[in-house]
């Protein structure tokens, strides 16, 4: 018996059942998520073009503002993970509610910025005229749900270390259906326009971060962990997430500077630029589906004390992490005929997208495995290495991207350039999995 669990065969296919078992549920809640500013977005187009392009200022900087933060669920899911390896459910849970405390915190200070500044942050990205009234006031009102959504974020962290994906997909999949029924509602039931949508989306939000509390809180009965908020431990979550706010911010930056470069090219190249980042964003979901997965695992095999089978289930999670890129690399070559006219209809974007599609799809190799490792160290606690890898990856990327229309490279030379930035990403991730110092037993790093 205790051979068989040896074999590798059986370690391999016990490592499959827990990826998948993590994978699907977090790829499912993930693609939920973007879709409440598409719901939005089809409903309020109806209302006129200035109350959409109002909503598409305001929706990024909500969704910039939201996506800093999204430290709160990587940190606590490896926290927590590492504690339920130890076998101490009560701390894991304490450990949640310290990330759940600190995001209700965080929430509340960016409100209390976002409410007076509105005005000159729509101004700042450069709305029009006509649409700006439209962005401030969706701002304005959505910003109220930056709490819920923070929490959210924090909650489902503490499910995901806990080895549980089911529920966030759940609650994703409630909150989508309310957010969809109460935008209807409000923008034409009772007739609030954009205000109605804002209000919509706040509400639904404020629902999912309740459902999630309700979890959370029926498990720390259940184990006798404390739901008061800790100082301690709450700055410990400050501690542990601030080197992946550093990272995060760096491959934010790494975008805007490739979304600016693109701009400069013209119009045609913006316009395929944009079309590019959005299906390179829904690639990434179904990769960060196996990162999640690799952390919520990491934490738990380094929490038990079990060193050789967190090395052993990083090893898997890259062979699926690089079988996947090859799959999607695949399927945007085979499926280019079919897309490209459901986003344009003219033949110069069309020309200036395909030779970029075959770089993206050649990336993907590349991408699959950057986002296991990434997922892998994540799940170690190894934020720091992170914070300063994706700071050498940003120093290098930045100047050969601005380089791009200085020597005439076009759209493709970008994208060549955002594939050199993954290389790069890859090649230091490689490095610190091969060097075992990630491996650090015990309930915490």
């Amino acid at each position: 018996m205790t051979q068989a669990l040896k074999d590798p065969k059986t370690v391999r296919r016990r490592h499959d059942r827990e990826i998948v078992s993590l994978a699907v549920p977090a790829f499912g809640a993930l693609v939920a998520e973007p879709l409440f500013v598409i719901v939005d977005s089809a409903i309020v187009g109806h209302l006129g073009t200035p109350q959409l392009a109002g909503l598409g200022v305001a929706a990024a900087l909500l969704m910039t503002a939201v996506s800093v933060f999204v430290f709160l669920a990587y940190a606590t899911t490896a926290a927590v993970a590492r504690r339920v390896g130890a076998g101490d459910l009560a701390s894991a849970i304490r450990q949640g509610m310290d990330g759940i405390w600190l995001a209700l915190l965080l929430g509340v200070a960016v409100v209390a910025v976002t409410l007076p500044t509105a005005p000159w942050l729509i101004d700042i990205f450069g709305a029009s005229d006509t649409a700006a009234p439209y962005a401030i006031t969706y701002l304005r009102i959505s910003s109220l749900g930056i709490p819920a959504m923070l929490i959210v974020l924090a909650a489902t962290g503490v499910l995901r270390g806990l080895q549980d994906t089911r529920t966030p997909l759940y609650v994703a999949i409630g909150g989508f259906a309310a957010n969809a029924v109460l935008n209807v509602g409000l923008v034409y039931g009772a007739g609030f326009g954009i205000a109605g949508s804002a209000w919509g989306t706040v509400i639904a939000q404020c629902g999912m971060a309740v459902a999630y509390v309700i979890v959370v809180v029926r498990g720390a009965r259940k184990h006798g962990a404390s739901l008061r908020p800790d100082a301690a431990g709450i700055r410990a979550s400050a501690q542990a997430g601030a080197p992946l706010l550093v990272r995060t911010l760096s491959l934010r930056a790494v975008l805007l500077i490739a979304t600016a470069v693109a701009a400069r090219l013209g119009d045609a190249e913006i316009a395929a630029h944009q079309i590019v980042l959005s299906l390179w964003s829904l690639m990434a979901f179904a990769l960060d589906a196996i990162a999640i997965a690799g952390q919520a695992i990491i934490g738990r095999y380094l929490g038990a004390g079990d060193a050789d089978g967190a090395r052993q289930v990083c090893r898997r999670m890259v062979q699926w992490g690089l079988a996947s890129g090859v799959v999607l690399g695949l399927l945007i070559v085979a499926a280019r005929p079919l897309f490209l006219p459901l986003f344009t209809g003219d033949s110069i974007v069309h020309d200036t997208l395909l030779p970029v599609l075959l770089v993206v799809a050649l990336s993907q190799p590349i991408a699959g495995v950057v986002f296991v490792l990434d997922g892998v160290l994540m799940g170690a606690g190894d934020g720091r290495y992170l914070a300063g890898a994706m700071l050498v990856t940003l120093a290098v990327f930045a100047p050969v991207a601005l380089l791009v229309p200085t020597l005439g490279g076009g759209l493709t030379a970008l994208w060549w350039a955002m594939t050199l930035m993954m290389a790069v990403r890859m090649l230091t991730l490689w490095h610190r999995t091969r060097s075992g110092l990630w491996i650090v037993t015990g309930a915490s790093r």
